[in-house]
């Protein structure tokens, strides 16, 4: 798997996990859904994503 779908299959899980705990644990847990998506919106524009680094990390293919 490339580091591109890792980022990808890493932000959509967490962005399920957020909403799941939304909304069978507490309501602030909204917040980790606003950084995923913060994070995706500002790797866009910087080409930073920590994601990614590690995933390089753990061997994922360029």
């Amino acid at each position: 798997m490339t580091v591109d779908n890792g980022v990808r299959v890493v932000a959509g899980c967490m962005l399920l996990l957020s909403l799941a705990l939304t909304t069978w644990v507490h309501p602030g847990f909204i917040w980790l859904s606003v950084f995923v998506g913060a994070n995706l919106i500002q790797s866009a524009f910087t080409g930073f994503c920590p994601a990614a680094m590690v995933l390089k990390r753990l061997g994922f293919k360029t």
